[in-house]
């Protein structure tokens, strides 16, 4: 972090952190995971961020996902002792897994018997196995009902002197497909349903182990969390508008808005064009109701906060650097050249990532890993 509290100019695209946002939002989980007496292992993928780390701490947090083994060596190296790379295990990366595990208590996620052994067979000294379990994402892990599979992994572990069993992880990211509260829910205890089929199948002979489920969906509108030990939530630190349009937070809980000049204005069209395109948003999307595809939702900001989302106001069409914003009437006729306009990412832990670090409201400059050498 550098830099003191000082009013701020923008001069082009900005990432604007409302802290208090933040902190509400990181202190929100941590009371939701005290009250249903889970551990918490939040995920820093998305703000990658020493600073906002920090925050995290302040609420009790001890233990944290990440996503790669150089944000494991970032965390590692400036005070967190107890870290989950929630990536599959990536067997190039040997040497920096054995490197990390020598000085904190490291757990590596594997999807298979094959790379159990290479594990086995390394120099990584002692280490703790999560098995990545799909009960329904499809996009990786072993088969919830592959219980031969699971079993030969699960043996592999219980003979070695070295490796761990943490528990089973799943990652529900189908929940970010489905709107509101009822088909969220149905996701989550379907998992949690299938994962404690595993629980009293493996407990006796393997256990005790974790079951661990992670993503903001669920974790933020759930209520029942029978059969789950850990939660691994990440997005709702910022949240962004897939949480908004699923359900998962309230406009006001949007933690990060990207600040845009306006150059260009274009009255045959109702629309504005931003200096803030794909290198700043990202290329994530979200399809509304009305079949319209968007980039962003726009809000008014004086840069000290900003408005709840603009009506009818949406960015339709990314390029490198152009936004390209459709406008309510009323927007149109208020907004020109040079005005200064936030836009709601429609993801916020890639516009974070393409960002590189944010500034908060008050004008302090927070950095995060896109500036950290392994």
């Amino acid at each position: 972090m550098s830099g003191r509290e000082k009013p701020l100019s923008v001069k082009r695209p900005l990432l604007l952190l409302d802290k208090d946002k933040c902190i509400r939002n990181i202190r929100f989980m941590a009371g939701k995971a005290r009250k249903h007496n889970l551990l918490l292992r939040p995920h820093f993928k998305t703000h990658q961020s020493l600073i906002t780390g920090e925050w995290f701490r302040d609420e009790g947090t001890d233990r944290i996902t990440v996503s790669s083994m150089v944000m494991a060596h970032y965390f590692g190296t400036n005070g967190w002792d107890d870290i989950c790379v929630a990536f599959p295990f990536n067997i190039h990366e040997t040497d920096e897994a054995a490197a990390l595990a020598a000085k904190i208590r490291l757990h590596l996620t594997v999807c298979s018997a094959e790379t159990l052994r290479i594990i086995e067979r390394s120099s990584i000294g002692e280490i703790g196995i999560y098995i990545k379990t799909d009960t329904g994402y499809n996009r990786t892990g072993v088969d919830w009902d592959d219980t031969g599979s699971i079993e030969e992994m699960l043996e592999i572990i219980n003979r070695s002197s070295k490796l761990d069993f943490t528990g089973f992880m799943v990652h529900n990211g189908h929940t970010y497909h489905v709107r509101g509260h009822d088909e969220v829910e149905r996701i989550h205890r379907e998992s949690a349903d299938r994962l404690c089929v595993l629980r009293k199948k493996f407990a006796e002979r393997y256990g005790p182990f974790l079951i661990s489920s992670g993503d903001t969906p669920s974790c933020s509108m759930s209520s029942g969390f029978e059969g789950i030990d850990e939660i691994r939530p990440g997005n709702y630190v910022f949240y962004d508008l897939t949480q908004l349009h699923i359900g998962a937070c309230k406009p006001d809980d949007i933690a990060v808005a990207l600040a845009v000049p306006v150059v260009a204005k274009h009255p045959g069209r109702n629309e504005i064009v931003v200096y803030g395109g794909a290198v700043h948003l990202s290329k994530e999307s979200l399809l509304l109701e009305d079949g319209t595809r968007v980039w962003g939702q726009v809000a008014e900001t004086d840069l000290s906060s900003w408005s709840d989302p603009v009506p009818g106001t949406w960015v339709t069409k990314v390029s490198q650097e152009h936004g390209v914003i459709r406008c309510s009437e009323s927007f149109f006729k208020r907004t020109g050249p040079g005005d200064i306009i936030a836009i709601l990412p429609v993801h916020s832990c890639l516009t974070a990532d393409l960002m590189r670090g944010y500034t908060t409201t008050g004008g302090i400059r927070i950095d995060h890993l896109s500036g950290y050498q392994k």
